[in-house]
């Protein structure tokens, strides 16, 4: 069960909570509780069919079901995989960066708990797919995950984020990232399977590259130097 303090919003306060979190998530795009507030107040119709897709699938409604939470008491042992599991690759992407799965805002603006539960697990399995595509979590890798987020839930704070973080970028960066990693991302947000269907702790032990091709994941390319 989530454990969170339910916002109540009439469609005024939602519309500006909505707006002051999307300003101020442009000024700031390390503000994740900004971002997670603008994804919940746009995003409840995305997260609805999110959640029709998981209760069709037989591995999305085991994840309904049992509603597993990515927190350091149920990942721990991914530490302990061989090195060539996805777990382990997972493991490392967290020490690697000093990241900690238990530091996701809460969700506070959804109407049910099944809801919450959905927004919540979008919120947790993003380093996962950060694994999963090997990419980096620079301004450019993240905002290549926004748009694969996209594609795969069609919520609108993912373009307001790739708006956000590529306004942000140098000349450079923005013709790299539009030239070599926009189109990857479509392709590959397009291409894979429907994602938020995946239970990802169930498949922690097994080969990586197996889980991306089972997935139909293509990895980063590397950028051109």
């Amino acid at each position: 069960m989530i454990e969170r303090a339910r916002i109540k919003l009439s469609p005024w306060q939602q519309a500006a909570v909505a707006v002051g979190s999307a300003v101020g998530a442009l000024l700031d795009p390390r503000r994740a509780d900004l971002i997670a507030a603008l994804g919940e107040t746009t995003g409840k119709p995305a997260f609805e069919r999110v959640l029709e897709r998981m209760r069709r699938s037989p591995e999305g409604r085991a994840v309904l079901l049992e509603r597993p939470r990515v927190i350091s008491a149920n990942v721990g042992h991914a530490w302990d995989l061989p090195e060539n599991t996805f777990g382990a690759a997972y493991a490392r992407f967290l020490g690697s960066r000093n990241f900690s799965p238990d530091d996701r805002p809460p969700v506070r603006f959804m109407d049910t708990d099944e809801l919450a539960y959905v927004a919540m697990r979008a919120r947790e399995v993003h380093d996962f797919w950060h694994t999963l595509f090997g990419l980096p979590t620079n301004l450019t890798g993240e905002s290549a995950l926004k748009v694969i987020e996209f594609e795969q839930m069609h919520l609108p704070m993912c373009l307001l984020s790739v708006v956000g973080g590529t306004s942000r970028f140098n000349a450079k960066q923005r013709k790299l990232f539009f030239q070599h990693y926009f189109p990857w991302a479509v392709k590959a947000g397009f291409q894979c399977t429907d994602l938020m269907c995946v239970y990802y702790e169930q498949h922690f032990h097994e080969d990586l590259e197996d889980a991306r091709r089972k997935w139909g994941i293509i990895p980063a390319p590397t950028a051109p130097k």
